[in-house]
């Protein structure tokens, strides 16, 4: 199993970024995914999940209206567009697998990658 996070970068206040999460080595469309973030000296936080199928899909307050969770199966990517952020959404932002014995709102991890510096300033 991989995932390789892309995409992050500088950004200023209410710019957007699309972050890209190449997925390999297992069934793709057979586990959802999630974007975790965390930011400096911070704990890790879950930010967005979505089902295998693409159906279903769950976002945190904090980013609720501004992030979008997307998958293209037929490509094994994983997405998140990030529109008008914000100084605190600077984090290291990770993609990861859920594992397919766990439901929301509990879900649990089982792989993730390096993740991608997001950092938000003017």
């Amino acid at each position: 199993v991989q995932l390789v996070e892309s995409g992050g970068g500088l950004a200023q206040p209410g710019g957007s970024l699309r972050l890209s999460c190449a997925a390999s080595g297992f069934t793709f469309s057979s586990y959802g995914m999630s974007w975790s973030r965390q930011a400096p000296g911070k704990g890790l936080e879950s930010v967005s999940a979505i089902s295998g199928t693409g159906t279903t899909t769950y976002t945190s307050d904090s980013v609720k209206g501004r992030f979008t969770i997307s998958r293209d199966n037929a490509k094994n990517t994983l997405y998140l567009q990030m529109n008008d952020l914000k100084p605190e959404d600077t984090a290291v932002y990770y993609c990861r697998r859920i594992r397919l014995d766990s439901y929301y709102p509990r879900y649990q991890y089982d792989y993730w990658g390096q993740g991608t510096q997001v950092t938000v300033s003017s």
